[in-house]
């Protein structure tokens, strides 16, 4: 007996026991699981043991460790090469964020725009591929190559610049002053082929006819630049700006193969001062300390890009 009658209306009432709905997302366990017990194992764990070392003082190994609260962020507070570090980064972002997102803007919209149209999709390709290069050498690799190219000797840069009459040519990377812009031009050089890649790749879902439009209305390359590739391929902007800025903030590969930090600290940045401390100084607590004050930096600054790109979304959007 599955139902009974009501006494007035003689209607039938189902009294079986209802199914409980399963939540939209169990589903979907089969799939996040295993990511997350990944995240949790590579990243979570490590962050969480980082987070406890800054709170001691230990060198490493066998040697006992004591705690000590907060007094190894209490010390980066006074210490100058790690303020240092952090103005160091500026610079990353200027080389491997601003510079290469705008020459990347312009070479796409030339490659796709122009050059694309006079020479065909090929040529454009065979360039792209080119610009894309450095991107998947190894560091080691092109730190060896722009050793060969910088050095104060024997450097290639250095043999023209003889030959072509200048007695006493800089020494690029073991100069204060020339340094850091030595660095930029490498990290420029890898960098630049990612947004145009990007950029690119986000061009060909724009219509075609809205530059045809353009063109018949007597707007040249420049105006179409401003009025429909940038506008029209933000969102892709958006992302190479997050990505690449992370990646600044946490550049280490370069300094360490290129520098070393130095000269006297001017190319220092934190993820390398991390470094220094943890393995040549043998300050565990102190190395954890810097890696967790630039994971909050990075989380800070990568959640205003978020913020700035949803507010764009919104006001292109327009009000509802």
């Amino acid at each position: 007996m599955t139902s009974t009658t009501t006494a007035r209306t003689g209607a039938p009432t189902d009294v079986r026991p209802h199914r409980r709905h399963r939540p939209h997302w169990v589903p979907y366990l089969p799939y996040l699981v295993p990511g997350l017990i990944a995240f949790v194992v590579v990243i979570g764990i490590p962050f969480a043991t980082n987070i406890v070392y800054s709170f001691q003082k230990w060198k490493g190994g066998m040697a006992p460790r004591t705690w000590v609260g907060l007094d190894n962020y209490a010390a980066l507070m006074h210490d100058e090469q790690f303020w240092t570090s952090f103005r160091n980064s500026i610079s990353m972002i200027v080389a491997m964020v601003v510079i290469p997102t705008l020459i990347g803007l312009v070479l796409a919209a030339v490659l796709f725009d122009y050059l694309g149209k006079k020479f065909g999709a090929q040529a454009s390709s065979v360039l792209r591929a080119t610009y894309y290069l450095p991107q998947i050498l190894p560091v080691a690799v092109a730190g060896v190559l722009w050793n060969w190219i910088l050095n104060s000797q024997t450097g290639a840069l250095n043999e023209i610049l003889r030959n072509l009459g200048v007695d006493n040519p800089p020494n690029w990377l073991g100069s204060t002053t020339t340094a850091m812009p030595s660095v930029m031009l490498v990290l420029v050089w890898v960098q630049i082929g990612y947004p145009v890649v990007i950029f690119m790749a986000a061009l060909q879902r724009v219509d075609p006819e809205l530059y045809e439009a353009a063109e018949l209305d007597g707007a040249g390359w420049s105006r179409r630049f401003r009025a429909i590739t940038v506008p029209q391929i933000r969102p892709e902007v958006f992302v190479v700006v997050l990505t690449c800025t992370v990646a600044a903030l946490k550049v280490f590969g370069p300094i360490y193969v290129l520098t070393r930090g130095g000269p006297e600290g001017s190319t220092i940045v934190p993820s390398y001062y991390s470094y220094l401390n943890f393995f040549d100084k043998s300050k565990v607590g102190y190395g954890a300390a810097v890696a967790n004050i630039l994971t909050l930096v990075i989380l800070v600054v990568a959640g205003l890009i978020l913020w700035a790109q949803a507010r764009s979304e919104r006001k292109e959007a327009g009000p509802r």
